[in-house]
This record gives structure tokens, C-alpha cells and sequence, in this order.
């Protein structure tokens, strides 16, 4: 079972225990692919969703993956705290709207769905909880766009309930879906878009990338050995 880890940035990526040390196996239109543990690749593909799906496509073509990791930290919708662990249920892309002809608002055309399920997340739950490391699960909300405090940020909220905003998710899923690839997502709180204090949060999100870095490689350990 070959999977990858998929992050959007490098600092994500190396929360990872020992990742700075390791030399890329190679570098494909941009993005450096590393081995971190046999059998587990992982690459910072780049933030926003083209970045990502590009990235997850030379995953699943080039590397024949089995199941892509998708972690990174996000921004919340509601009130856990900074450093929760929350493993996606399903995805939805908040910024595709094609209701002007008709259709559903975040329906994503070609595949025609709004919702991009993940892979057991519930048993995923199971294994971070069973590692020391609690999480909760729930829809995420992907879109080019960070999320701020505002009536944007209030229409995602009251359109589609996610618990958590981020960059990046829904377009690897969609990747996934179309080569019958396996897909996970783990994400760290990092801020809180309806804080008062968000960018100080933000841009001191330490506390989620140690989250993070705990967990990533453990769980995937563990779902080599069930998948």
C-alpha cells in the first residue's frame, strides 16, 4: 500500500519529526517529493486548489498512490481551539457557483456532485484517538479564497456548516475521485475566522503545526497496515 502525504506548505510539511532533513527523490513541475517513511511519500504541492490538484494528480499518475493524506492547518467556523485535530468527512468547494444555469450552489461540474466524501474518516478518528491524539470530525469548506471575518465568511457558514475553511482539500479530493484514489484529511486549527484576534492567531499557528506533526506520519502508519 503506497500512500503520500499532501501538504500546501513547507512549514506544514516539515512538522513532520526529521523532515528537514530528508533530500527530495526528485522535483516534478515545482514540487519536491520526498520519502518519509518506506512505503509513505509527502510533498508541499502549494497553497490554493490548482496548486493542490496538480500536485495530487502527479501523486496518483507518477506514483500510483493508493491513498492520499491530505494535512495542513485551517481556519474555524466555530469555537475548538487552537490545535484541535479535526479528520474531514467530506469537502465541498465554497467559491464554484454555476447557480445562474441552474444548478445547486458548489455543485462541481463534470463529476456533478457538491460533496466529495473522505475514507472512513470515523475509523480514521478511531486510529488518531487510539495514538494518544483525539479529533473530531466534519465537513470542510475548500476555496481560493482566506477566510476572514465578514458576510463571506457568514454566508459559508450558513450555506454549507462546516467546521472548518481552508485552501485546498476539496480540489485533491476531487483528484482522488476521478483516479479511484483513496482519500484522507487531517487539519489543525490554526485561527478562528470570526476572532477578533485572527491574524495574530494566524500568523502564530505554532501550536497546530505541533498538532499536526505528531499525528500525520503515525496515522499513516497505521493505515498501511489496514488498507
Amino acid at each position: 500500500m503506497k500512500i503520500a502525504l499532501q501538504f500546501a506548505m513547507p512549514s506544514e510539511l516539515h512538522a513532520l519529526p526529521g523532515a528537514r532533513d530528508l533530500e527530495p527523490l526528485e522535483t516534478v513541475s515545482g514540487v519536491p517529493v520526498f520519502e518519509a517513511a518506506p512505503g509513505i511519500l509527502a510533498c508541499a504541492g502549494g497553497v490554493s486548489k490548482v496548486n493542490a490538484a496538480m500536485a495530487a494528480e502527479l501523486l496518483c499518475l507518477r506514483y500510483g498512490v493508493d491513498l492520499i493524506l491530505n494535512a495542513g492547518v485551517a481556519g474555524c467556523l466555530t469555537d475548538l481551539p487552537t490545535g484541535s485535530l479535526v479528520v474531514a468527512s467530506e469537502f465541498l468547494q465554497h467559491d464554484v457557483d454555476t447557480t445562474a444555469v441552474g444548478d445547486p450552489i458548489g455543485l462541481v461540474s463534470t463529476v456533478n456532485q457538491v460533496s466529495f466524501p473522505t475514507w472512513q474518516p470515523e475509523r480514521c478518528a478511531e486510529i488518531l484517538a487510539s495514538l494518544g491524539h483525539p479529533a473530531v470530525t466534519g465537513r470542510v469548506a475548500t476555496g481560493d479564497w482566506f477566510a476572514v471575518k465578514g458576510r463571506r465568511a457568514e454566508w459559508i457558514r450558513d450555506t454549507f456548516s462546516p467546521l472548518l475553511a481552508e485552501m485546498e482539500g476539496g480540489a485533491i479530493a476531487q483528484v482522488c475521485l476521478r483516479n479511484g484514489v483513496k482519500f484522507v484529511s487531517v487539519k489543525s486549527v490554526s485561527d478562528h475566522l470570526f476572532s477578533d484576534h485572527q491574524a495574530e492567531e494566524y500568523f502564530d499557528f505554532g501550536q497546530a503545526l505541533e498538532a499536526l506533526g505528531r499525528v500525520v506520519l503515525p496515522l499513516a502508519q497505521a493505515l498501511q497496515d489496514i488498507t
